[in-house]
């Protein structure tokens, strides 16, 4: 009786953390958009907001990292049930760190409208790369959500996808610095936000890798089944 009270206790305080690892990543995600929205039309104001929100989701790091801790040592969970804490604990630091690449966006995106006279389509060059980002992002936390490890499984063939676009970004950008000096500045802070993004769309590969670790018992990062491979014949 004593084990089955202390297993709901268990399973209630993990599915109060899951609830809020999820605001958290809706959290990150509209800082995200709102980012790039920055970055597309230079909202000052939305910029401002973006950066002021990565404190409150530093603030839920801090909070979550304590409530996974509490939750190892008061229920000392069986091997299966520390995975998924574990793994809980890695998506989390996960969402900060897109929380702070987001927040490198909005920093940018401040800074090259500032300053006025962009010389180049600076949006148009990252929003494939971005708007697929995004898809992956959304994607990997509602994996996470319903700890579907076929769907998590899809999505990491997704960012060799993105990483691919962040390198053609690069070659182009290089090109337009060196045909125009007048779009080196812009084309700078171009890269740095298309950085960002590939850094982002890294984050949520990982939270999708720690989904097929919590169902599957498999920690397949840096293996050849994280990578990209040739799609099978049905």
């Amino acid at each position: 009786m004593m084990g089955e009270h202390s297993s709901k206790a268990y399973d209630t305080e993990l599915e109060g953390i899951r609830s809020k690892v999820l605001l958290m990543g809706g959290m990150v995600e509209t800082q995200f958009l709102d980012a790039m929205t920055c970055f597309r039309i230079g909202n000052m104001e939305r910029a401002e907001r973006v950066i002021a929100e990565d404190a409150n989701v530093n603030q839920l790091e801090v909070q979550l990292d304590d409530q996974c801790s509490h939750l190892i040592v008061k229920r000392q969970p069986t091997a299966n049930d520390l995975r998924t804490v574990m793994a809980t604990i890695k998506v989390i630091t996960d969402l900060e760190r897109i929380g702070d690449e987001a927040a490198k966006i909005a920093r940018i995106s401040k800074a090259l409208h500032a300053r006025g006279a962009v010389t180049l389509n600076h949006y148009e060059m990252v929003r494939n790369i971005a708007t697929a980002t995004s898809d992956l992002l959304h994607d990997a936390l509602d994996a996470f959500a319903r700890s579907d490890e076929k769907q998590a499984l899809e999505l990491i063939a997704q960012d060799a996808v993105i990483d691919h676009e962040y390198r053609t970004i690069m070659r182009n950008l290089i090109t337009f610095m060196m045909e125009d000096p007048r779009t080196i500045s812009a084309a700078l802070d171009t890269m740095w936000v298309a950085k960002a993004i590939e850094r982002i769309g890294d984050h949520a590969k990982n939270i999708a890798e720690y989904v097929i670790y919590v169902v599957e018992g498999k920690d397949i990062r840096h293996t050849n089944r994280s990578a990209p491979t040739e799609a099978s014949p049905e």
